[in-house]
């Protein structure tokens, strides 16, 4: 694996990778990369880490660096998520002991801190580490915007800005990928300008379904309870079974990587950070799905209130559309997806029948 093709991943950010590959040979302590989720930070993440591994030692294997840093499972990469809705203190520990331990394989290891835009109080545990961690030690913190808790971190590291891709590159880069052109044109509408989930979506014949049958939810509300349970669990339902071709994908990198330990022995495999890997992809991938989901429930409350903007459920239809972004945020704060599911349900069906 070269390091071009890692780099290739990262789709409509040139400046953003001239950048960043200028600052290989003299890194600084920490970068901050800000741009809305699915637009490259990922992607240019481990294309910079592997470059930064890479550097720091000439005389490994270069292809063997990038190949594990690619697929996640390299042990002097670190990626750091939250366990709950915010990066808490606790973590904000872990991370500075992180930083503390010597490399595994080389003189260099990067740290990777997802949703630093949601750091909160941990912000003041974690300035003294970013701002002067141990020489063999890059962070790059990935946020999906700047917060008022994260501007005193970002002016002790290089910012990093990731801008919104247009349409037309999230419709020619899958169809460069073989995709067919008007599957991948169909997809942008719902993939709320995110090139990943573009990719996702161009190839998932079921996602026409699945959107129909959020729409089709409030119709279905009687006022009993029993139906909001019984809509709320054929949601669910769809949303496991749209995480199939996901799962596809990880049963496979998980059978080469047992065929390669046959060969080369477990040690040093990465078998820890590819489960990791598995589980982060597989909560983005249930998050997008739910949010898709909302998204096109909430188009379906908008154009009824564009259509009679004066009509005498505008204000129901506000209250509805209020429920939907009260869920959505539950959601991405990692709430319980059934009950917010089912106070969602309960909300949209009385604000019709009160």
């Amino acid at each position: 694996m070269t390091t071009s093709s890692l780099w290739d991943a990262v789709v409509g950010q040139e400046l953003v990778v001239r950048l960043l590959q200028a600052a290989v040979t003299r890194p600084v302590h920490a970068y901050l990369f800000v741009g809305r989720p699915g637009v490259g930070q990922i992607d240019a993440s481990r294309a910079f880490a592997a470059d930064l591994l890479c550097a720091a030692s000439p005389e490994a294997d270069a292809t063997e660096i990038r190949r594990r840093v690619a697929i996640d499972v390299h042990p002097d990469v670190v990626n750091v998520e939250r366990v709950g809705a915010f990066i808490t203190v606790e973590q904000a520990s872990e991370i500075t002991r992180l930083s503390m331990a010597s490399p595994t394989e080389g003189p260099r290891k990067v740290i990777v801190v997802h949703d630093m835009h949601l750091v909160r109080d941990a912000g003041a545990a974690l300035l003294k580490t970013i701002e002067e961690p141990p020489p063999s030690c890059v962070f790059v913190l990935l946020a999906d915007a700047m917060s008022p808790e994260l501007s005193t971190i970002a002016s002790r590291c290089v910012p990093v800005e990731f801008t919104a891709l247009s349409d037309d590159t999230i419709v020619s880069t899958p169809v460069a990928e073989g995709i067919d052109g008007d599957r991948a044109s169909a997809a942008v509408g719902m993939a709320g300008g995110r090139l990943d989930r573009a990719r996702v979506l161009a190839t998932d014949t079921g996602f026409g379904d699945r959107i129909r049958l959020w729409q089709a939810a409030p119709r279905r509300l009687d006022g009993a309870g029993a139906t909001v349970a019984e809509v709320v669990d054929e949601l669910l339902e769809a949303v496991d079974a749209s995480a199939l071709p996901l799962k596809a994908v990880h049963e496979r990198e998980l059978k080469e990587l047992s065929e390669r330990e046959k060969v080369t022995g477990t040690r040093g495999s990465g078998r820890t950070q590819l489960v990791q890997r598995h589980k982060r992809e597989a909560r983005r991938y249930r998050t997008d799905e739910l949010r898709a989901g909302l998204s096109a429930l909430a188009g379906e409350y908008r154009d009824r209130l564009f259509a009679d903007p004066n009509g005498r459920e505008t204000e129901q239809t506000m209250a509805a559309l209020d429920a939907l972004a009260t869920a959505g945020q539950a959601l991405t704060f990692n709430g319980n997806e059934r009950l917010t599911l089912q106070v969602l349900m309960g909300k949209l069906d009385s604000v019709y029948s009160s």
